[in-house]
């Protein structure tokens, strides 16, 4: 009997962790396909990734085309890492 709960908690709680993750997985894919298609030319673009995830996360946009543009999103242009130099790829 208690094998019985025990399994069937465990299929609940792997039920309620999927959809929580369908959910995370659909808000980020405005960002997702903006930030492939800005990264698409970067040489090191595992870093070039991360790094407009994180900007697009925040300012919930990114400039077109794969360099330049960033007059489009000003937020996005005007992040900024801790050396003072620009965050967003």
């Amino acid at each position: 009997m208690k094998m019985v709960r025990a399994t069937a908690f465990l299929l609940a709680c792997l039920l309620v962790s999927s959809s929580l993750l369908d959910l995370a997985m659909a808000g980020s894919s405005f960002c997702g396909s903006k930030c492939s298609a800005r990264c698409a030319k970067a040489g090191l673009k595992d870093r070039c990734l991360k790094y407009c995830q994180i900007c697009c996360d925040k300012c919930k946009c990114v400039p077109s085309g794969t360099y330049g543009n960033k007059h489009e999103c000003p937020c996005y242009r005007d992040l900024r890492n801790s050396k003072g130099k620009p965050k967003c790829p």
